[in-house]
């Protein structure tokens, strides 16, 4: 029986050390801001800006909570020793790199933090969650025993939700959460088709991969979470992503293709054999028509496209068809202004574009799908979930003076060895557990 759907977007709250420490090679806007000052305090009001004029709109927004940073159980892990000061003064003068990858603030790109499947997708018919173990890079492999934590926090009944760890944190099953999964349907509660992105088959030399920049997704990462979430072959799609595109900064799929309903909205260059994707599809999306729309080099250069992150969009359904939330960097790209203009006037399923500011995001490479982790909820599960992350007016305001509170105006590199850094970290993250009601999730707190 299908059951009445929405689906809920769940955007990573920014961290008190959002720094620009250029951490991610392969991300073109990461690597081109690093050392740059960066403004936590504007992040996370911007980030909240967001989520408020979505759950405005009517679109259920829930919020899932930064990580402790710097994380001085890993710092420990590797050797250092001492009082939490000492530590930090070892590491910032033995290794600096180091310390700045521990004090990242990128659980912020929620994308990343897990894979979901709704429970019409899955043998069992709970909503399954697996962490994304991010192991291509150093910073972000940290994340997913909290990332863990939260989300079973939140998603704690059992007969609703099945939680599994993270793959094994090997190059062989990297695993990059939803950044690499889409989701395409007729209703939100009708069994869909999940559309799995990899960039390398891991255990096959001979099979096509980037030369340039590293293939993030592996094959065989993707098909175990498939079977983990007891996806059977009529609700899974694989598909190889352009290896041009990955060396073109296209790190994780959603930069150069995002999905939602019946939509697939993608640059050409997305897929290394586009035709068979769309067969794919098509052969399991029952009784609904694929709507595929495809944005050409022509029309969009890839270039453009990595530099605007136009299709690190949030693709929405209104009442009157499908809103793109694009970040204002689309309207700074003189191709990409010119095609959203012809996109909504051409009789297609997106009808409308909304500009966000998330520019203190952008500068370290996530435009708005990156900010978001969508998870399909009907009504029984939305109602069993923890409500205390879910967006109200209340809550917002809460935040907003949370955020003026705790968080610093400026911060640089050199600033992630203050141990008061630490001291108001972890001040912060306390008291927002208890507004969003979470228990103790965090290490400090165990």
């Amino acid at each position: 029986m299908v059951k009445h759907a929405v689906e809920a977007n769940f955007d990573g709250l920014v961290g008190p050390t959002h720094n620009y420490a250029g951490l991610s090679w392969g991300n073109v806007a990461s690597k081109s801001n690093e050392s740059a000052v960066s403004n936590p305090k504007e992040a996370a009001l911007q980030g909240l800006a967001k989520m408020k004029a979505l759950a405005d709109r009517g679109f259920v927004q829930g919020i899932l909570p930064p990580h402790e940073r710097p994380h001085i159980p890993t710092l420990r892990g590797l050797g250092f020793e001492g009082s939490d000061q000492k530590i930090l003064e070892d590491a910032a003068k033995q290794c600096p790199t180091i310390l700045a990858a521990v004090s990242s603030a990128s659980t912020m790109w929620t994308a990343n933090a897990a894979t979901v499947s709704p429970s019409a997708d899955t043998k069992d018919r709970r909503v399954h969650f697996t962490p994304a173990n991010l192991s291509a890079k150093f910073h972000r492999s940290i994340e997913h025993v909290v990332t863990g934590r939260a989300l079973k926090s939140i998603f704690a009944d059992d007969a609703y939700f099945a939680h599994h760890p993270a793959l094994p944190s090997v190059s062989h099953f990297g695993d990059e959460g939803a950044a690499n999964h889409t989701r395409l349907c007729g209703g939100y509660g009708e069994p869909g088709v999940e559309l799995f992105v990899y960039g390398q088959v891991a255990f096959n030399e001979q099979a096509p991969a980037p030369k340039k920049f590293p293939a993030r997704q592996t094959l065989e990462a993707s098909q175990a979470i498939a079977r983990l979430h007891g996806l059977s072959d009529a609700h899974a799609v694989f598909a190889q992503q352009n290896p041009e595109a990955i060396d073109a900064g296209v790190f994780h799929n959603d930069v150069i293709a995002v999905g939602n309903g019946n939509t697939l909205f993608y640059h050409d260059m997305a897929f290394l054999d586009e035709q068979k994707v769309l067969d794919d599809i098509r052969a399991r999306l029952k009784g609904t028509e694929l709507q595929a729309v495809k944005v050409s080099s022509a029309e969009v250069p890839i270039q453009d496209a990595v530099a605007s992150y136009l299709f690190n969009s949030q693709l929405l359904n209104t009442p009157d068809g499908m809103m793109l939330a694009v970040p204002g960097e689309c309207r700074e790209v003189k191709s990409v202004s010119n095609y959203l203009d012809q996109l909504v006037q051409s009789g297609g399923p997106i009808t409308a574009v909304e500009v966000f500011d998330v520019k203190q995001s952008m500068r370290n490479g996530g435009g708005p799908a990156c900010l978001r982790l969508r998870v399909v909820l009907n009504d029984d599960e939305l109602k069993a979930m923890h409500q205390g992350v879910l967006l109200t007016d209340a809550l917002y305001e809460r935040l907003t003076t949370w955020v003026n509170a705790h968080y610093r105006d400026q911060l640089t590199r050199e600033d992630l060895a203050d141990p008061m850094l630490l001291d108001e970290v972890r001040k912060a993250l306390d008291e927002l557990t208890g507004i969003l009601g979470l228990g103790s999730i965090y290490d400090f707190q165990l």
